[in-house]
């Protein structure tokens, strides 16, 4: 697909990552199909399927525009509530009624689909990136020991999220997710995630 700036190209692609996330809200990962989007978007049907292929294409898609948006990552002075505001953005994420099941949706995706798998671990290697500067910060401060790995504590500390919503399907509070941040920040300070 051709990207450029502005234009028809930017406006189809916009509207059909918009059709996609409605209907991943609305309907999951096992309703999404590319009739849907295309009338939701008002994009023709011969169009979507050209350029998107199918319900994987359009959450590849989607993916792959989330990836490019920054990411709000905290700076506090200190490592732990960093990583505890990161932990509670994640919770909150998945709690809220309208990013909730669109994220969900996502990993839904992910399971059942190699392709969707694939676009969310790009898509999760972008954030962790982009996280791991609280810890690259607290390693230059002297909280943490060089060598520390920087991406690996970001995972640490949301995992336990990820667990209890799709593993055991527990719903997850503002204190499980901080308990998860301060696990992790205790493991990295103490060297143990090099």
């Amino acid at each position: 697909m051709e990207k450029r700036p502005g234009g028809r190209s930017a406006r189809v692609r916009d509207a059909v990552r918009q059709a996609t996330l409605t209907e991943l809200a609305e309907h999951g990962y096992s309703g999404l199909t590319v009739e849907n989007v295309a009338s939701r978007s008002g994009v023709h049907k011969t169009t979507v399927y050209r350029r998107w292929g199918s319900a994987e294409g359009l959450i590849a898609d989607a993916l792959e525009l989330a990836r490019q948006e920054p990411w709000p990552v905290p700076d506090t002075g200190s490592l732990q509530e960093d990583l505890r505001e990161i932990a509670r953005l994640v919770q909150s994420g998945f709690a809220d009624p309208v990013a909730g099941p669109v994220s969900t949706a996502f990993v839904t995706a992910a399971v059942q689909s190699g392709g969707a798998a694939r676009s969310l671990h790009d898509f999760f290697v972008a954030r962790h990136e982009q996280a791991a500067d609280v810890v690259r910060r607290a390693v230059d401060r002297g909280e943490l020991p060089a060598g520390t790995d920087v991406a690996d504590v970001i995972r640490t500390a949301v995992a336990p999220i990820y667990y209890r919503l799709f593993v055991t399907r527990e719903p997850v509070t503002e204190r499980d997710a901080e308990r998860a941040a301060d696990a992790a920040f205790a493991a990295a300070r103490a060297g143990v995630i090099r």
